[in-house]
């Protein structure tokens, strides 16, 4: 079994890359983003076009990205996965180097990251594709369904739009936000959450493994 988490609004406790260009992005990024949901632009050009917007200095960027919260359960449910011997990865379709900032400084930097990849430097960022997909559904920058494939049974905990096509390969799928009104309108099963805490519990009885870690208790 192999479990596998959605970043933005899943383990965050709010869309990361949405919190950057609210601080630092010219304002047309949020024409793209209208542009997105319309279903005008592929997410992939989305992104692709409010990246170049975001400014501000390196220092800037640092103080926004340590602002943003962790789900309050997500360590311990890393612990508990690593405790018993599950393998944990992140599929994003955010910011690499976002993601690595706010994990180092959560002592998470253990966990691998697939996201897109941000080049250049202040006031001349750019991003680099390196997991788009020609035939991707999603029309992501990172297919997530080709880089989630594999042999061995996924577990999968998403929230978002982007979390939409992988979904529906998941074994077993927890979900919440835009991911769960989805899976309700296409009738597809799920657990719900709130919190990673809630994840563990549900998990450990589905597969018979120690809900708890030395020294918590079963509130945790």
């Amino acid at each position: 079994m192999r479990i596998i988490c959605d970043f933005d609004g899943t383990i965050t406790r709010q869309d990361t890359t949405d919190l950057v260009l609210e601080r630092l992005a010219d304002r047309k990024w949020a024409a793209l983003q209208d542009a997105w949901l319309a279903g005008k632009l592929s997410g992939a050009d989305c992104m692709t076009g409010q990246i170049a917007l975001v400014g501000g200095s390196q220092a800037e960027l640092d103080a926004v990205l340590d602002s943003v919260q962790l789900d309050p359960g997500f360590p311990a449910f890393v612990a508990w996965c690593e405790a018993n011997g599950f393998p944990i990865g992140i599929v994003s379709d955010g910011v690499d180097r976002f993601i690595d900032r706010i994990l180092t400084r959560h002592g998470l930097d253990q966990l691998t990251a697939t996201a897109n990849r941000l080049a250049g430097e202040p006031g001349a960022w750019r991003l680099e594709l390196p997991w788009r997909e020609a035939g991707c559904a999603a029309g992501s920058g990172v297919c997530k369904c080709a880089v989630s494939a594999g042999e061995a049974p996924m577990v999968y905990v998403g929230d978002g739009r982007s979390d939409f096509c992988v979904s529906g390969r998941a074994d077993i799928l927890f979900a919440k936000g835009a991911l769960a009104e989805h899976c309700a309108a296409q009738g597809r099963s799920y657990y719900p959450f709130d919190t990673f805490h809630d994840v563990r519990r549900r998990l450990a009885m589905l597969v018979g493994a120690r809900p708890t870690m030395l020294g918590e208790t079963a509130k945790a």
